[in-house]
């Protein structure tokens, strides 16, 4: 096959493409949410916010989230998963873990955790301490939150 012929294929390839893309369903619309609006779950020692969850235009998987903790707090054992996930934090201090090395951050701090690393999060303040994640990659707009899987079992002082 010659460079015309395989350059003559290129049209259907990408066709193929966007019809194996539009199969998989609708990507995420572009949304404002107010921050009153968004259904709070309650766990022992933590609230989570579920803020978004499904697939960009581009195809990646995206899940984003709210968890604030009272002081001494922890929403999960330490785990790991598929997708990677970035850390924004609003308010207070937070312990988070990655592969057992413990790392302080604060109000405007962030944080990335790479596909497959263990990690962990406490409240290192002693007051409310407020988070964001932004998981993406495989499997993260499938991915529960491990807060809310164990609603009522987030655990002070882990």
């Amino acid at each position: 096959m010659n460079r015309r012929e395989i350059c003559s294929l290129l049209p259907a390839a990408l066709a193929l493409n966007a019809l194996a893309l539009s199969a998989e369903g609708p990507s995420l619309p572009s949304i404002t949410i107010p921050f009153d609006q968004l259904p709070v779950e309650k766990g022992k020692g933590a609230q989570f916010r579920q803020i978004m969850k499904g697939k960009l235009a581009t195809g990646e998987a995206v899940e984003m989230h709210e968890t604030t903790l009272e002081p001494g707090g922890a929403p999960h054992a330490a785990h790991h998963h598929e997708h990677s996930e970035v850390w924004l934090v609003r308010e207070g201090t937070i312990e988070i873990t990655i592969n057992g090395t413990p790392h302080i951050l604060g109000p405007g701090g962030a944080g990335y955790v790479a596909s497959n690393e263990e990690h962990g999060v406490k409240n290192a303040g002693s007051t409310p301490a407020t988070y964001f994640v932004v998981a993406m990659g495989p499997g993260a707009d499938s991915f529960t939150p491990p807060q809310v899987l164990n609603k009522g079992t987030a655990k002070p002082g882990l």
